[in-house]
């Protein structure tokens, strides 16, 4: 009787330490059709609005627009010929800027905006990263016009009742000030 006392607790502690096991759903949705559909209609609109980028570009004959490695194009209104530094990361800049429709409709003037100061390369969730990447290419003094596709600039969400959401955007930066803070 002892031995079968003793079978069965060594066979219970066995089955009862054994590794639970994580059940499975019985049926299985990839999502890869809504995954393949949004990134053909991302790609379509993406093309879409470099085209319209490109038009604008071709149609402005008084200007020279360059093409970032960031994804934008952009014109010097007025140009640094001193030699002055770019903004390195961690620097201070003051500056502002405007944004408008492509065509040139201001949709936020710069007075609305105001003097902005921001951090190079911190994040700053309020300024779009059209903004934050174009402004590491100036000097001091600069003025320079960018043209941004949507998702350089507000994107999806857009700023209600200003930008509508998948907006290209053209805007005008002028960089007053940067402090340097490795020196400081």
């Amino acid at each position: 009787m002892r031995y079968i006392f003793v079978i069965l607790c060594i066979a219970l502690l066995t089955i009862s330490c054994s590794e639970t096991v994580a059940r499975r759903p019985v049926t299985q949705k990839s999502g890869s059709y809504v995954k393949t559909k949004t990134i053909t209609r991302n790609i379509e609109r993406v093309a879409q609005e470099e085209k319209a980028l490109k038009k604008v570009i071709e149609s402005d004959s008084i200007n020279d627009y360059q093409s970032s490695a960031s994804g934008f194009w952009y014109t010097y209104v007025q140009k640094d010929t001193l030699s002055k530094p770019t903004p390195q990361v961690g620097d201070l800049v003051l500056f502002n800027y405007d944004i408008a429709a492509i065509n040139g409709k201001v949709l936020v003037s710069q007075e609305e905006i105001g003097n902005t100061v921001t951090q190079i390369d911190q994040s700053n969730q309020d300024l779009i990263s059209g903004i934050r990447e174009g402004l590491k290419l100036m000097k001091e003094g600069e003025t320079v016009t960018f043209l941004f596709p949507s998702h350089k600039a507000y994107g999806y969400y857009g700023v209600e009742n200003r930008v509508p959401s998948n907006t290209p955007v053209r805007s005008t930066v002028t960089l007053l000030e940067i402090k340097n803070q490795s020196n400081d």
